[in-house]
């Protein structure tokens, strides 16, 4: 099974969206400060998962989801309340 998440910085106005086959872990190298690319927007909260039988279909979604499109349908899905 493969995943799509999005994370949310409670810090800053950023949005990261990953690919990875356990969320559990992925969050916690998000948070730990464990990936270079999101340390600075530290910490996270999990707004948002979707699940799949295969990388490659998970990976099309990640690719849309990274969009300007599919951050506006994000934003608009998710992140009413902030």
């Amino acid at each position: 099974m493969w995943f799509v998440y999005v994370l949310d910085s409670l810090v800053r106005n950023h949005l990261y969206v990953g690919l990875t086959n356990d969320v559990d872990r992925r969050f916690g190298q998000h948070n730990d400060g464990k990936e270079r690319t999101t340390r600075p927007y530290r910490p996270f909260r999990l707004i948002h998962v979707e699940s799949f039988a295969t990388r490659s279909e998970a990976r099309l979604r990640e690719k849309f989801l990274k969009s300007s499109t599919g951050k506006r349908w994000i934003r608009r899905q998710f992140k009413k309340g902030k």
